[in-house]
């Protein structure tokens, strides 16, 4: 069946992407391929410096570009962030909840207070950032996309230490299909990624005990890279994915197979 139009399955021109926690790790190279897609991108993290010096090199590459404070763990920072981006830049298409805590914490010397803070971060955050721009999408009555980052130790790819991080992720997993009935009436689709095996300077760095478990197994393919994730964002995000919701997509460089 040939289509009566031409259609650019992939091109976000004149689109509006918010891509939160994108002053580092993956969250660069989402907000790298979504502006080649032609999004308007807006970096939001806590490192309001660092999300400022991202979105200056997406400029001077030749990209759009916009960037905002929001600390994910203060709703009225959300609040105040959220509002600030849609008066600047517009309404998003896409918002991408991506930033996200990864310290470890051994179950057994768990604390309440570990919990709470990566919960925060990684559960409620989302929540907020979901609420307030699911909110200005729906007023606009133009549909729109929402991602979510969730992770592969959702499905077995874990270390020792990550009782709070696997607890919130998965709470994150439990918002995206609720988000997704929810807003499906209003053409917005809600999908989640599963990434597994990025070396970023979060995972890295994170505190806590030595990573052990099957989660060191390298994957078949090696390594992902943070743009492999902005592939799955963009096809999350683009025209092709019109008729795709409540979908969980795992990009692990193959680590399932092993």
């Amino acid at each position: 069946m040939v289509t009566e139009r031409p259609m650019n399955s992939f091109d976000l021109s004149g689109r509006v992407a918010i891509v939160t926690g994108a002053a580092s790790g993956i969250g660069v190279g989402i907000a790298a391929v979504l502006a080649e897609a032609g999004a308007t991108v807006v970096i939001a993290d806590r490192d309001a410096a660092g999300a400022e010096r991202e979105a200056a090199k997406l400029i001077a590459a030749g990209y759009k570009a916009g960037s905002v404070g929001i600390d994910l763990a203060d709703e009225a920072s959300i609040v105040s962030g959220s509002a600030k981006i849609v008066a600047t830049y517009g309404v998003p298409w896409v918002l991408v909840n991506n930033a996200g805590l990864q310290d470890r914490e051994l179950l057994l010397e768990g604390t309440a207070a570990h919990w709470d803070r990566m919960n925060a971060v990684n559960g409620r955050g989302p929540f907020l950032m979901t609420r307030e721009i699911a909110r200005a999408m729906v007023a606009n009555a133009q549909g729109g996309r929402i991602v979510n980052i969730a992770s592969t130790s959702l499905v077995g790819s874990v270390v020792k230490g990550l009782a709070a991080y696997v607890g919130s992720k998965g709470a994150l997993l439990a918002l995206s299909r609720a988000s997704a009935f929810e807003l499906v009436e209003y053409a917005i689709t809600v999908n989640t990624i599963l990434p597994g095996g990025v070396a970023t300077p979060g995972a890295i760095g994170a505190k806590g005990p030595p990573p052990e478990g099957p989660a060191r197994r390298r994957p078949p393919l090696g390594l992902c890279e943070p743009q492999d994730m902005g592939a799955a964002v963009l096809f999350f995000a683009s025209p092709a994915a019109r008729a795709v919701t409540n979908q969980v997509l795992s990009v692990d460089g193959g680590w399932s197979l092993t």
